[in-house]
């Protein structure tokens, strides 16, 4: 089994750049979209093959989740409990045979930090959501999406240079790292612990060219989901957003 994940940085720009014939070709069993930037009376979101599920943001224009899948899922649920994260659609969980899929769109923290108490009430919310979860169930537990923020000096590029910016302080930094200290995997650094592997790259400065980048978009599972997982990769050379997709495989049989 295949799922992606894509900030698309909007569907409708995506739409115009090839998604849909991207989509077509790559066939994946679920794909998981992010800052969406539409609701469904805008766009006609229903490729063939797919059953798709939405949690658009209410401000039209603005953030918003989908996620596409092949299955149809046991439950879907679109609220993570905080009512400001919930109005902006960041969140959506559809439950499987086997595992919870959670497709997360992160607050950015914001110039000066603005927005920094807003990102760690989500991030503690999400982490009691999943651990609730994990007490509950045996199933696995799979995060995907953009988490708006690099958790190492590895994954980017000019790491000295952002320190306290968002998307690099240390409080957003240390959450990543209790997600890894409760026992959640960085897939992709299950598998690739090089340096220079990004997944979002400023559109200024001819920054993709020039591979001057961040990995802020993760697949997280849950520990005692690793004999499950096959691969984790970054789809670098995808174009269409100024991020680019990323992926897991599993062996569910």
């Amino acid at each position: 089994m295949e799922i992606l994940s894509w900030n698309v940085n909007g569907i409708r720009a995506a739409m115009k750049k090839g998604f849909f014939k991207w989509l077509s070709g790559r066939s994946p069993d679920i794909l998981c979209i992010q800052e969406v930037k539409a609701n469904p009376d805008q766009v006609s979101l229903n490729p063939f093959g797919y059953f798709t599920y939405w949690h658009p943001a209410k401000k039209k224009g603005y953030s918003g989740v989908v996620t596409f899948t092949k299955n149809k899922p046991l439950r879907v649920e679109k609220e993570l409990g905080i009512e400001v994260a919930d109005n902006e659609g960041r969140f959506l969980l559809t439950e499987f045979e086997k595992f919870y899929l959670i497709n997360l769109y992160f607050p950015n923290a914001q110039r000066g930090l603005a927005r920094l108490d807003f990102r760690l009430e989500f991030n503690q919310a999400l982490l009691e959501y999943i651990e609730k979860l994990r007490k509950e169930s045996s199933k696995g537990i799979i995060l995907c999406g953009d988490f708006n923020a690099a958790h190492a000096e590895i994954d980017l590029k000019n790491p000295k240079q952002n320190q306290n910016n968002a998307g690099f302080s240390p409080k957003e930094r240390a959450y990543i790292t209790e997600l890894i200290d409760n026992g959640y995997l960085d897939t992709f650094r299950e598998f690739d612990k090089s340096p220079g592997n990004y997944t979002w790259w400023t559109y200024r400065y001819n920054a993709r060219t020039k591979n001057i980048g961040w990995r802020i978009d993760y697949f997280f599972v849950n520990q005692e989901f690793r004999n499950k997982l096959k691969s984790a990769f970054i789809l670098k050379d995808v174009q269409g957003s100024d991020h680019c997709p990323i992926g897991i495989t599993l062996a569910l049989e």
